[in-house]
């Protein structure tokens, strides 16, 4: 094989390659991460988050399936209930006048066929950097009646010790575990 038919072979698979990822826009007003934490073994407190925002590249040709960046606004914290809307706030938990956001980074997604089944990736949380893997329960993508473009949603399920990334209040009264889903869906982008 000369330079010249190597050489062309890399820019075929270089272009085919970028051919088959798809970037799509997290849709802010269909995606909501949500929480649920045990309290005192009484009852659970849930919550969410209304105002989150970022992108998925969809790359079943990769290694690494693609990418995933969720930015979700630690000030929208809200449990429907004003006064622990206000303390969750605040700097024994959420932090927000210092870490207004939390960051959600995949560094492998995981496909069963074309069927988005996990995630593994990386959360920042009131500045600390830890390992958080989904399970991707539902995943499906459709041409959008209404938009007229391809649009993909997903519902994730994941669990992490609050703890580890410094919210300690409550401790041990309350359980560290968090129980953390998130309902997304994310158009194609031109």
């Amino acid at each position: 094989m000369s330079i010249k038919q190597w050489f062309a072979g890399a820019l075929l698979a270089l272009a085919s390659a970028g051919v088959s990822a798809q970037v799509y826009n997290i849709d802010p007003g269909h995606t909501y991460p949500s929480f649920e934490a045990d309290h005192m073994g009484l009852s659970f407190w849930r919550g969410k988050f209304t105002k989150s925002s970022g992108k998925v590249v969809l790359d079943r040709g990769s290694k690494t399936g693609g990418s995933i960046e969720i930015e979700i606004d630690a000030g929208t914290v809200d449990f429907g209930h004003a006064k622990m809307n206000d303390k969750a706030r605040g700097d024994e938990m959420f932090n927000v006048a210092k870490f207004p956001t939390i960051i959600y980074r995949s560094t492998a997604l995981k496909f069963d066929g074309d069927r988005l089944v996990g995630v593994d990736g990386e959360m920042t949380m009131l500045g600390i950097t830890k390992p958080l893997s989904l399970n991707v329960t539902h995943f499906k993508c459709i041409i959008h009646p209404m938009l007229k473009r391809e649009v993909c949603g997903a519902d994730a399920h994941g669990r992490f010790d609050r703890s580890d990334f410094g919210m300690n209040i409550g401790l041990p009264r309350f359980s560290p575990e968090i129980k953390l889903a998130i309902q997304v869906e994310a158009v194609k982008a031109d």
